[in-house]
């Protein structure tokens, strides 16, 4: 059996009072105890992926379009995630019309990002990093690259072929064939898709440990036993519902919804971080929370996929 280190209760009670946040912030509901000093300095994401503002912005702007074919959903869904950038996404779609692969032309594409790139925002968000693509796809341009990727898998017929694939793992192994991307990036591509109501892979079907997440495991456990991370995962998904018990916690659950793999082992990502600061004995070198939290000035309207049925927060 894995082995809990001292710091294993953190987890949970991270995610009590990231979850308590997120109430706070959204809806206005007071906290149930005094607010944790560190997320209320440090910025980390939702202890449900759905809820942060790219992800809502990907399901209001593609995945819950009306009237959009199943093909287009993955072109869309696709392309806003090589920068999971509203601030790039916008402009783009404003200059290019309307997005659709039928049209797809990557010289045309790559025109307007260099147009959007000069304006002086980075058009890649620094949530997870894109790769060049040099070696692959032959231009010192990255975003040239990643338009020639995108072109690859229409070719290839991708989005047509991803909608007859029912589990999760068979969706994220299509996108590791396609060169560039590797595990993390095609764990979080098959998600996405996996929002889609032409999808019926889901959330609970498999999980893949991210390398935040794979040092978070570390600080919570000082011995796996030869167990996997992704067993780890699935275990603490598992025993969420026992251990907030446990420890007295009342977590705020969204209605009909309990924390899915994806957000336990985003969870371990953001315990990391949050152990840099609470327990800087457990980093095997200094490190430091990079971004502190600023108040998003616009609300936001909560909207989930809708494939799931009653979720509300």
């Amino acid at each position: 059996m894995a082995k809990k280190s001292d710091a294993y209760d953190e987890y949970w009670s991270f995610a009590y009072n990231r979850q308590l946040a997120f109430r706070s912030r959204a809806t206005g509901i007071p906290f149930e105890t005094t607010p944790d000093d560190i997320i209320s300095k440090y910025k980390f994401t939702n202890c449900y992926r759905v809820l942060d503002r790219t992800t809502q912005h990907l399901i209001k702007e593609v995945t819950n379009v009306p009237d959009t074919c199943a093909e287009n959903i993955f072109f869309q869904t696709i392309l806003f995630k090589i920068f999971n950038s509203q601030k790039t996404w916008l402009p783009l779609k404003h200059r290019i019309g309307t997005i659709d692969y039928r049209d797809f032309d990557p010289d045309t594409y790559c025109a307007v990002l260099s147009t959007i790139k000069d304006l002086g925002d980075p058009i890649y968000s620094a949530a997870y990093i894109m790769p060049s693509g040099k070696k692959e796809y032959g231009s010192a341009v990255k975003h040239e690259n990643n338009m020639q990727m995108l072109n690859l898998m229409l070719k290839s017929e991708l989005h047509k072929r991803i909608w007859d694939l029912k589990n999760l793992r068979e969706i994220y192994e299509e996108f590791l064939k396609i060169p560039t991307i590797g595990p993390f990036l095609a764990y979080q591509y098959a998600i996405d898709i996996a929002y889609s109501k032409f999808s019926e892979a889901s959330e609970d079907q498999f999980v893949v440990a991210g390398p935040g997440a794979v040092r978070g495991i570390k600080k919570c456990f000082t011995n796996s036993d030869g167990k996997s991370d992704s067993y780890i995962i699935q275990m603490m998904t598992e025993s969420q519902d026992r251990e907030f018990t446990r420890l007295g916690l009342n977590f705020p659950f969204l209605a009909n919804r309990k924390l899915q793999l994806i957000d336990c082992q985003n969870l371990f990502c953001e315990v990391d971080k949050y152990l840099r600061v609470k327990r800087p004995d457990l980093s095997q070198k200094p490190s430091r929370i990079k971004q502190n939290y600023k108040k998003t000035p616009s609300d936001i309207e909560f909207t989930f996929p809708s494939k799931w049925k009653n979720v509300a927060i």
